[in-house]
């Protein structure tokens, strides 16, 4: 398949003597024609970025989708623009399919194509053109055909992930036979998957995920429950409590009816060997790259400017399963990924990769249902007490060594000891007692989660 696409590039490139690079339509490139000739500017930064890292920046994205390339059904001029990296002039065939658009074909003009007719303001457009229009379509009868095929892979995939253990084999064997159908898989073949956090579905057409070397299939999935996960928070779920992060910022007083958790993507994944997750790694920088992997604001949190600002984005997150060999144990892969993208999601320093077994102590803290905090921990997680909790918790990190939380948070000893004496005084616990420690670490961890 990504051959088909080269070749097609390759005739628009002939065809109006230009170089020309394919991307779907999330700006991920496919294919790029050959870049002959000495001038270095050709390869504006734009376009080197393209081909370097295989995707266009969001803020590329945005400046070219100002010019109306995701509504246009005919070939359209972008202008150049030194100052946004674009040093060459840029023709953009939409890449259309039954008037859905899968991605768009860029053409360099180094100047020769500046008098080409596009066929706008009812003039017919230059031959070439046409031409190149006709194989754009051929590429969105190809993209559209893969598209049909991801979806179906990946809805066999749900249906594995979500379906009952009784269900299991059923479905195992379903997704199996797709597999080895499409010449994507040998049984036994060492698997494993990926968890992408936050997802965004809300975009019903957007263009199919990027074909990267060992992805076999994906399928966006709840959060908050299922038969892979245990029982589906109910309604009357506790209210959640304001949550420190490690940088002492605090959400503000959490809203009566919490909201429901966002979806994750879930990437199935072929390995090269048993416990080699270089592949899975891969593929998630990818996925990560993608607009859909873009997360919101913070979990009820508070913009350091006020209400009236918008709050900071909180970036999305990956976790990497365990492998296996087996399709049937691809649920509690599922778990230990979307695991991992959690404790990501919650913990900067774990993030924004990362692998199940390397989460250490939120390999617990992850399979908790979601609780109200202990009563004794409750007042600590308050807004006006988030340095403290930010104390408490590198305190505890640090294995209780005064010294060293001392240095880590930047202040005097006598601080600290002022600062703990104040969350034993809250909290009612004794930081000289284990199993004190204990509660008020694990508790303050989970509250992120």
């Amino acid at each position: 398949m990504r051959g088909d696409y080269q070749q097609l590039v390759d005739e628009i490139s002939s065809a109006l003597g230009a170089p020309a690079t394919l991307e779907d339509r999330d700006f991920g490139l496919i294919a790029f024609g050959a870049h002959e000739g000495e001038d270095d500017e050709v390869m504006d930064p734009v376009r080197t970025r393209s081909i370097l890292q295989r995707r266009s920046s969001a803020a590329v994205r945005a400046w070219f989708e100002a010019f109306g390339i995701a509504r246009a059904k005919t070939a359209l001029r972008i202008p150049p623009d030194p100052a946004a990296g674009v040093f060459r002039g840029r023709i953009c065939l939409p890449v259309r399919h039954r008037g859905i658009v899968h991605g768009y074909v860029w053409l360099l003009d180094d100047g020769h194509l500046t008098d080409l007719e596009l066929g706008s303001r009812g003039a017919p457009p230059d031959p070439r053109i046409a031409q190149a229009m006709e194989t754009a379509a051929r590429i969105g009868a190809l993209l559209a055909d893969e598209a049909r095929a991801g979806a179906e892979l990946g809805d066999l995939l749900r249906e594995l992930l979500v379906a009952p253990p009784d269900g299991r084999p059923a479905a195992a064997a379903a997704l199996r036979d797709a597999l080895r159908d499409s010449l994507r898989f040998t049984p036994g073949t060492p698997l494993t998957l990926v968890a992408v956090l936050p997802w965004d579905t809300s975009d019903t057409d957007a263009a199919p995920l990027p074909s990267l070397p060992g992805l076999l299939a994906a399928c966006a999935l709840p959060t908050g429950g299922g038969p892979a996960d245990g029982p589906a928070a109910a309604a009357d779920e506790p209210e959640p409590v304001p949550r420190p992060g490690r940088d002492g910022r605090t959400g503000s007083a959490a809203p009566s009816q919490p909201a429901a958790p966002a979806p994750a993507l879930a990437a199935l994944v072929r390995l090269r060997a048993a416990g080699a997750p270089a592949p899975a790694h891969t593929v998630a920088e990818h996925l990560l790259r993608s607009p859909r992997a873009a997360a919101g604001p913070a979990e009820g949190q508070t913009p350091r400017g006020g209400p009236g600002h918008p709050p900071p984005p909180r970036p999305g997150a990956a976790g990497i399963g365990a492998g296996t060999r087996e399709l049937t144990d691809l649920p509690a892969t599922w778990r230990e990924a979307l695991d991992a993208a959690r404790a990501a999601h919650a913990e900067p320093r774990l993030g924004p990769i990362t692998r199940w077994d390397a989460i250490g102590a939120y390999r617990m803290l992850t399979a908790l249902p979601g609780t109200v905090p202990d009563p004794a921990i409750g007042p600590l997680l308050a807004p006006a007490h988030a340095e403290l909790a930010r104390t408490a918790e590198v305190f505890l990190d640090c294995a209780g060594q005064a010294s060293r939380t001392a240095q880590a948070l930047g202040i005097h000893r006598q601080t600290l000891y002022y600062r703990l004496g104040r969350v034993e005084k809250l909290t009612g616990l004794d930081l000289d007692d284990g199993e004190h420690r204990l509660l008020l670490h694990m508790a303050l961890k989970a509250a992120r989660l």
